[in-house]
């Protein structure tokens, strides 16, 4: 039993070394390989790097060969692994860049159509959170949108159709909470004006039952607050937006609050009329 411990012990202690030796010459070859001219070593050890996923290694190789494998047989592949290398290491800006060029360069490539989606999916990559500046997200749907039309039987078009929604849902999101924002600080011609443009832009959205609400709730301020001469044409507004709110949302999670709002309304309506005979 002690025998097969110790024998147990230094083979972990051989395997251990063993393990440090080849981490050593790798990185002595890489060493090598970066101070050396040999344009085939950089790509055949680059390679090697690529495909066990050591990417910034490789990709560091791939910087320095890029420029003198144009022309050549190689410079597909190449071509290829170097802007893959951008995206597995998060750099979208880079990967979506050097895919196109690759799209360019190679249109009938085996690997154009990855090429293309890994480009598109680069841009929903930097496109940044709903409350950002859109143009990113805008520009990421549209190369979405431009590979749908070019691939459209795509074995990425599934994917692709969810990352466009996700894309889509950051832009109606960005929009909602701009227009919610200004019935926050009481620019309520403001928030009426931004929910009307977003009901016409977005009709399909998730977010319809809360735009209908908060555009009626702006109405309502904006009509209790009015001088005598307005207040009778905005509660009208404002009532006719509460019907469109319970017609689509009969039992609308807001139907307590706009009931509230909608007698106050009436309310006011019948002192108008009172005063208004008088």
């Amino acid at each position: 039993m002690h025998t097969f411990a110790h024998c147990f012990k230094f083979m972990k202690k051989a395997l251990s070394i063993l393990v440090l030796l080849i981490v050593f010459n790798s990185c002595n070859d890489f060493q090598k390989a970066m101070k050396s001219e040999d344009t085939a070593l950089k790509f055949e050890l680059g390679t090697e790097l690529y495909d066990a996923k050591k990417y910034k290694k490789a990709n560091r190789l791939f910087e320095q060969i890029v420029p003198k494998y144009r022309g050549k047989p190689q410079a597909e592949k190449l071509m290829f692994m170097h802007a893959d290398c951008f995206f597995q290491l998060e750099q979208y800006y880079l990967s979506a860049y050097r895919f196109e060029q690759f799209v360019n360069s190679y249109p009938n490539s085996e690997k154009v159509e990855e090429a293309a989606f890994l480009s598109a999916k680069s841009y929903y990559e930097e496109s940044p959170i709903y409350s950002k500046e859109k143009e990113e997200t805008v520009k990421a749907i549209e190369k979405l949108q431009l590979f749908i039309n070019s691939y459209p039987d795509s074995k990425y078009l599934q994917e692709v159709n969810v990352l466009v929604k996700e894309l889509d849902y950051k832009l109606e999101k960005k929009a909602f909470e701009i227009a919610k924002q200004y019935n926050r600080i009481y620019d309520y011609k403001a928030s009426i004006k931004s929910f009307n443009n977003f009901l016409l832009d977005f009709p399909g959205t998730s977010l319809k039952e809360d735009a209908l609400y908060y555009r009626f709730n702006s109405e309502y301020n904006l009509a209790i607050l009015s001088i005598k001469e307005l207040k009778q044409d905005r509660i009208n507004i404002a009532l006719a937006d509460y019907r469109a709110l319970v017609s689509a949302y009969p039992n609308t999670k807001y139907l307590d609050e706009a009931n509230r709002l909608k007698e106050e309304l009436e309310r006011e309506k019948n002192l108008t009329d009172t005063d208004t005979k008088s």
